[in-house]
Order: structure tokens, then sequence, then C-alpha cells
């Protein structure tokens, strides 16, 4: 790293990478503000399958979609009901995105069933602005989304309806333009990945899916993502106003990613949901390697494709999660 790059990551880290910040990602925001650890010091990831989700075929049940759903959130927070577990994450009045991933189309991508699931039992919280939004238009609709760019209530757009910021947000080697639907619209946002595979980084869930909010996401594949991942999840308005995790695994894919390759799809059946980005991607990884391994495949490492982005994101720089399994609760139900 050269002596200008060095004194920019210096600066940035003494600039939001104080104690007292350090602190509060550890242990938590004040009490009724959502946090990333839990204060505990322990991160729970809850994995939730049930395979009547799925209807014979390809296409899913949205009933029991939900019903998955309240399970997932209910035992992610320990509370009595899955509303309860709602009021905690979002406020009345708050604008809340879903930034769903769509890359890998129709048949990789998050389901409308689930997204469907979440938008009602937000507004039985008292949410009344949704905005669905991912990178492009185009891609929300191969994924059997209908764009709704204007009124109130529900909308859906990607960042071509509005643009990104026109300064740099900067953190260590990452230097990128944010979308305006994140900056600008949201006061808070749940995101909801795909587990899935990726030929470059390794694995791409909750981390990786930022990069959907940024102008520059091409600029951040060397070297597997690493740090670039952890970098743009550090950038502060991405870092501010993520509230919750659901990664769709209704279908995943362990091979071929990001783009959707059938012959290595499997009905996992289920959701990933953590507050902990890490914590979750360092779940659904070590489920994807299991799966590698039940189909004779080579595990990520010997592909020289071992997503270390996921260490570098709970190291004592970036401090957004935890990656190890001593300090992960993974609660399967």
């Amino acid at each position: 790293m050269s002596s200008k790059a060095a004194t920019r990551r210096s600066f940035l880290k003494q600039s939001i990478g104080s104690a007292a910040w350090a602190l509060t990602a550890v242990r938590g925001l004040a009490a009724g503000s959502p946090s990333t650890v839990p204060e505990a010091g322990r991160s729970r990831v809850v994995i939730a399958c049930d395979p009547r989700v799925r209807h014979a075929g390809a296409s899913f049940d949205s009933a029991q979609v939900a019903k998955l759903l309240d399970r997932a959130i209910q035992a992610s927070f320990n509370v009595d009901t899955p509303l309860e577990a709602w009021k905690r994450i979002v406020r009345p009045g708050e604008v809340v995105g879903l930034k769903v991933n769509c890359l890998g189309g129709r048949g990789n991508a998050t389901h409308p069933e689930l997204v469907e699931a979440i938008t009602e039992r937000l507004r039985q919280a008292g949410i009344t602005e949704i905005v669905i939004w991912e990178r492009q238009n185009s891609d929300l609709e191969r994924a059997r989304f209908k764009i709704v760019e204007h009124g109130q209530g529900l909308r859906c757009f990607g960042n071509d309806t509005l643009g990104f910021e026109d300064d740099l947000s900067t953190f260590g080697q990452a230097g990128s333009r944010i979308c305006r639907t994140l900056t600008s619209v949201c006061d808070a946002v749940i995101n909801l990945p795909v587990l899935k595979d990726h030929g470059i980084a390794g694995v791409t869930m909750a981390l990786k899916s930022m990069f959907g909010a940024i102008h520059n996401p091409n600029k951040y594949h060397s070297n597997g993502g690493d740090p670039y991942v952890a970098d743009v999840n550090m950038l502060a308005p991405i870092r501010q106003k993520l509230r919750l995790h659901i990664c769709d695994g209704l279908n995943a894919q362990y091979e071929g990613g990001p783009s959707f390759m059938p012959q290595w799809m499997w009905p996992f059946n289920g959701l990933l949901v953590a507050r902990d980005p890490v914590a979750l991607d360092y779940v659904g990884w070590k489920i994807i390697e299991k799966k590698r391994a039940e189909a004779g495949m080579k595990p990520l490492g010997e592909l020289k494709r071992q997503p270390t982005y996921i260490a570098t994101a709970a190291d004592r720089e970036h401090r957004l999660g935890t990656c190890d399994p001593k300090r992960i609760e993974r609660v399967e139900i």
C-alpha cells in the first residue's frame, strides 16, 4: 500500500473508528435502537427451513413462506410474537427500504413471495412507506417485481431512477458514490440477499449485497473482494441504516454464481436471519461448503476463492460483526 493510501486509511480510521464507536458497535446502540452484535457478545443466526414452502415444481406457497418468516423473526429476537420483533426493528414514521438481490434473474433472486410477506409484517408494525430497491429497474423486472417509481405506500425501483450522490463516500480502499435511494429516501434498510456461490468472491450474501448500493462495484472484485466488501459496508450511510439481514435460501446455489446456474441449485427451502451480517455470511458460507462436499466438489479454499473478506469485516478496523464460531449462536428451527 502506498504511503498516501496508508495515510488516508489512518485518517478515516480515526474519524469513524474511535473507541466510542467501537464500543457501540460491539455492545449495541442505545436502548430501543437497532444493533449489529447483541449485547451479550454473541451473534444469533437463525436458520429456518420448511419444505412446505414449495409447491410442486418451482413455485412457492406465499402463506407458508409467511409462516416461515414469522418463525425465523420471532426466534431471532427471542420474543413472544413476530410483531413484537418487527417493532424492535423499525419505528412508525420511518421509510423502510428492502434491498433485494436480483442479479441472478428469476431463477436465483430474492423471491417476491418473501418480499410480500415482509411488506405485510412491516405494515402491521406501523410502517406506511416501503421502498423495494436494487441496482437497476431491469434487474427487478427480471426477478418478477413491478416497477412503481412514484406515489405513496409501496414503491419499487432501481438505482437508475434516482441515481447516485455527487460526492464520494470513503473508507479504507473503497471510494464510491452511494445511491440516493439509500441516502435520501430510506431511514432504515432490511437487506434481503440470496444464499449463493460467487465465482470470484466465494460467496455472496449479506455483506456483498451492499455492492448494489454503490456506483462502481466492478472496481472491487480483485483479491476476491478483500478488503473491498468490508470497506464498502463501512461507508457511513450503509453502516448506519442497515437494521436486519434476511437471506433468501428458498432456492440456493453452490457453484457458478452469481449468475443463475440451475444445475447447481438446490431446494434449501429456508431463510437465514441475523442482525450481524458477518455471522450470517459465515454460517451461510459453511452451508454452501457442506453442499459442495456432498456434491463431490472441492472446498472454496482449494479453488483460491475462500471468502476472506468475511474475516476482514470482523477485524479490529471494521468491527462489523463476528466470524468466530464460539461467538455465533446458531439456531436451527
